[in-house]
């Protein structure tokens, strides 16, 4: 009770309240999404799918879903492995783990590709056995995957650990009990159960990846129609003051934004299912 009337408030606070956050998510979000449409749409549909239909931006939205698609093998295997290790076991070394892992959001992704660079361009460390080998992965793709892949790696591990230390390894532990493998304990235990989460971080991972720009950017050369993904392509576009293509392309990349939004809240609203029902069976044992 005491609590509820600590969060008892007057109606008009309750509707001053909601009016700023509706005004700012307005101001700051839907109002620059849908600039970004009335823009790429202002010379008409015919226009719009023409810019689309340009041989440099096709390229860019193929590339950008390759790359995506070529770091998220990647991504689930360490960001499984990862969780288990961290919520399953215990080991040294296990905070400098945890710390690597979110090294990718505090360092700037301009500085990522910097040392990539560092590492693969052509005075680099392994630049000149590259060289000799004729092997190209600066301002080729193989550098932009490899940046995209630094820059995402952790969002699958950080989705997942949370839930599988609140999972516990009970039932992972009366698997073994019961004579399970290691791969069926996987296969018919954890995984079922990390399943929504696991799809969530894959989300927010994909979402990164065809969004990323920075390092992206300086380890690719931006040779058109070969390294350009649709972000950089945008920033082309727009300093050729190409209005038309740039808002276009970018009006693809509002998309894909869009339909992560969608994907994410039906993942959230599965997992909150999932919880609920848990909790209910759990209930009764409970209060036994």
């Amino acid at each position: 009770m005491t609590a509820n009337l600590a969060t008892r408030e007057a109606g008009w606070v309750r509707s001053v309240l909601l009016a700023v956050g509706l005004g700012f998510l307005f101001f700051f979000l839907g109002l620059p999404l849908l600039a970004v449409f009335v823009e790429a749409l202002a010379q008409g549909l015919p226009v719009y799918v023409d810019a689309l239909k340009e041989p440099e931006t096709r390229s860019a939205i193929v590339l950008t879903i390759v790359i995506a698609l070529a770091v998220l093998p990647f991504n689930i295997a360490f960001g499984v492995a990862a969780a288990w290790a961290i919520a399953k076991f215990d080991f040294r070394g296990k905070s400098l783990l945890i710390t690597l892992i979110d090294l990718p959001f505090a360092v700037s992704p301009v500085v990522a590709g910097l040392v990539f660079i560092l590492l693969f361009g052509a005075q680099g460390t392994f630049g000149p056995w590259l060289a000799a080998h004729e092997i190209r992965i600066i301002f080729a793709v193989p550098g932009m995957i490899i940046a995209t892949l630094f820059i995402t790696f952790p969002f699958i591990a950080r989705e997942l650990i949370p839930l599988m230390q609140a999972q516990g390894k009970e039932e992972e532990e009366a698997a073994v009990s019961l004579g399970a493998s290691g791969w069926q304990m996987f296969w018919r235990v954890t995984l079922p159960n990390i399943k929504w989460g696991l799809l969530y971080g894959v989300i927010l991972s994909n979402a990164r990846a065809m969004g990323e720009f920075g390092a992206v950017s300086v380890v690719s050369g931006h040779i058109r129609g070969e390294t350009n993904t649709l972000p950089l392509h945008v920033e082309i576009l727009y300093n050729e003051y190409n209005a038309i293509g740039a808002f276009a392309a970018a009006s693809i990349l509002a998309l894909l934004a869009l339909v992560t939004l969608v994907a994410k809240t039906v993942v959230e609203w599965n997992m909150k299912k999932e919880t609920e029902m848990l909790n209910t069976v759990l209930a009764p044992e409970k209060i036994s």
